[in-house]
């Protein structure tokens, strides 16, 4: 890339007018919890949020994670049909009492786990995608290890209880936020009521509702997942959205099913309370062009590679720069979506966010016959 560099900054001032309050007077009653934007991952609260804790079902995040990574990758599909085994049939815990040998579909699994959190449905998906249980617990690490989820290690696809299965409050919000990016998860994780026909013959229904009921009672929610065990104690992995602002809150280890909901909500109370989000640019908002020397196209167009956004507290003036980093040109062929740059965001003159500026189509180099028109054309302009 050519070291001569396009800077453009463009400062802007914000004021809010509520006063926001100190996190810590929160005193949130659970044993590990967390507040995170979801937009920029940033942490507004958080208690002992690195402790490694058993995770009860809220492991299945991770499944869902894997799972929605599968279909959107063409893998499986949504009527793909799963033979249930004997290994996922004798799951104990919240199950569908699916049979040995019958026949589900990947959507009604998918259903199954975000409403009722059914341990047999989990682990029927996970065979399906890698072959066996254990394969499918390789991927979960090895995906964790991906994301930065230094405090968890997974030894099922369920959450059920076994010494060297715990996660953190934090690697739970990561994760939450990754399997958010999905789409088609939010069908299911904002349903309160379903039914799924269960057995050889289908001729027993089973009535799903959802175990997070945030879904009806706090406005904006967006999911995600509860789990409870003797161990664990009650858990709960909690999103809602207002506006651009979206937050995931996590607890853990909560004595009972109310405190974690309570808790829940007034760890999303204060962070809609004291916070905004502040759109930066949408993915694919064209931002600059570059000239493009041999090419088909005089210029080419820099997109950004995800939409922008910036946290910030309410009540309080702030400061938002924002800088473009582009060559003066770049050189044919040009390949869609090849980085050429960067958008710098800064809140108060530091860098918050750094988001890659890709190529909005591709360019082929030119051929000598449109090289000679391209001189023919600039000679007779500059007449």
């Amino acid at each position: 890339m050519n070291k001569r560099f396009i800077l453009t900054t463009l400062c802007i001032i914000i004021l809010f007018t509520t006063t926001i309050y100190a996190a810590d007077n929160l005193e949130i009653n659970a044993k590990s919890a967390i507040l995170m934007d979801y937009n920029t991952g940033e942490i507004i609260y958080e208690k002992k949020s690195h402790d490694r804790l058993p995770p009860a079902s809220i492991s299945k995040i991770m499944t869902l994670l894997l799972g929605m990574e599968a279909l959107e990758s063409g893998k499986i599909s949504l009527d793909d049909e799963v033979r249930i085994s004997s290994h996922a049939s004798r799951m104990g815990g919240s199950q569908l009492w699916l049979e040995e040998g019958e026949i589900q579909t990947v959507e009604d699994l998918f259903k199954a786990i975000c409403l009722r959190s059914a341990n047999d449905a989990s682990v029927a998906l996970a065979e399906y995608i890698a072959g066996s249980e254990m394969t499918f617990v390789k991927m979960m690490n090895d995906k964790a290890k991906e994301l930065g989820m230094d405090n968890s290690n997974f030894t099922n696809a369920t959450g059920l209880p076994h010494e060297d299965n715990y996660v953190s409050a934090y690697d739970v919000a990561k994760m939450s936020r990754e399997l958010l990016k999905h789409k088609k998860i939010h069908d299911w994780l904002t349903t309160y009521m379903d039914e799924i026909k269960v057995g050889k013959k289908k001729d027993k229904i089973q009535s799903l509702v959802n175990t997070n009921r945030l879904i009806i009672d706090y406005e904006g929610t967006t999911g995600i997942k509860t789990g409870s065990t003797n161990e664990a104690g009650f858990c709960l992995s909690a999103s809602a959205k207002r506006g651009n602002l979206q937050l995931i809150a996590v607890v853990m280890g909560c004595e009972t099913s109310k405190i974690r909901f309570e808790e829940s909500i007034r760890l999303l109370d204060y962070g809609f309370a004291n916070y905004d989000s502040i759109p930066i640019g949408k993915k694919n908002e064209v931002m600059a062009k570059v000239l493009v020397h041999k090419g088909k196209d005089e210029y080419i167009e820099a997109v950004l590679e995800k939409d922008g956004y910036i946290l910030v507290p309410k009540g309080k003036d702030t400061n938002i720069s924002k800088e473009i980093i582009l060559p003066e040109f770049i050189e044919s062929p040009v390949e869609q979506g090849e980085e050429i740059g960067y958008l710098i965001v800064n809140l108060d003159g530091k860098e918050v966010d750094k988001i890659r500026l890709i190529t909005k189509h591709s360019i082929e180099k030119a051929n000598l016959t449109e090289m000679f028109k391209k001189v023919l054309k600039s000679l007779l302009i500059n007449k």
